[in-house]
């Protein structure tokens, strides 16, 4: 039975993505700030905080009788262009899509090596791989998940452990719900984010969790370095 963490667990694609790996058999310990009610392991930790990960990744290992499969998805969202974003919000976005992502992947690296490999999957974003208007410092934390993705699989494939990253779009999630909440016309911008998929909706979250269980599974053990994109077609107009 494969033994996997799922960092931001307690809600959005994390909490989809405990469901999906439990339905497949798998154990999994959930990491966030709050609990996770699907999770067969609960540690509340925050992944800015170096101690935090590294006691609480080692918490999920020594529970779980070890790691098979990392899945980085704690992330924050955060409107603005460079000019409006003060330096303090640029901090918290970096702090917990990019800072969060490297003491995740740091304190995981040793137990998935002890496992003789496995698999860590990060949860960027397609506006890491295109741009988009007053979302500035979300955009730069996502494209630097998307070069780091690439770089870990380079530095730890010849150790059996595959890094990958999906790429979703917008995903009904309460990260979405909050940022169209904090819209001028709420309902006017949640229209807007429809109108922009191909199929002309937004994704749910249980979609993201079907492309991470791929990632993570042996059906892609070919499968490096690569930005599986979910996004409803969003980035192809």
């Amino acid at each position: 039975m494969e033994r996997v963490l799922v960092t931001g667990g307690a809600s959005g694609i994390g909490a989809a993505t405990v469901v999906r790996l439990r339905h497949d058999g798998m154990c999994v310990a959930s990491l966030d700030l709050a609990a996770s009610p699907g999770a067969d392991v609960q540690i509340v930790a925050d992944v800015t905080s170096d101690d935090d990960v590294k006691r609480g990744v080692d918490e999920a290992a020594a529970a779980l009788g070890g790691l098979d499969i990392v899945v980085a998805a704690a992330g924050v969202a955060g409107r603005g262009s460079v000019d409006e974003t003060p330096p303090e919000e640029w901090d918290r976005i970096f702090a917990v899509n990019i800072r969060g992502l490297y003491l995740t992947a740091k304190a995981s690296l040793s137990h998935l090596r002890a496992a003789g490999g496995g698999s860590l999957v990060i949860v960027a974003s397609q506006l890491g791989l295109v741009g988009a208007a007053g979302a500035a410092a979300y955009c730069a934390s996502k494209g630097a998940a998307v070069m780091l993705t690439r770089a870990m699989a380079i530095d730890h494939g010849s150790e059996g452990i595959r890094v990958n990253c999906v790429c979703p779009g917008p995903t009904v999630t309460p990260l979405l719900e909050d940022y169209f909440a904090a819209a001028t016309d709420p309902a006017a911008e949640r229209s807007r984010y429809e109108e922009a998929q191909v199929h002309g909706r937004l994704i749910e979250p249980g979609e993201i969790a079907d492309a991470i269980a791929y990632l993570a599974s042996p059906r892609a053990s070919s499968t490096i370095g690569a930005a599986l994109v979910v996004d409803g077609g969003y980035s192809i107009r």
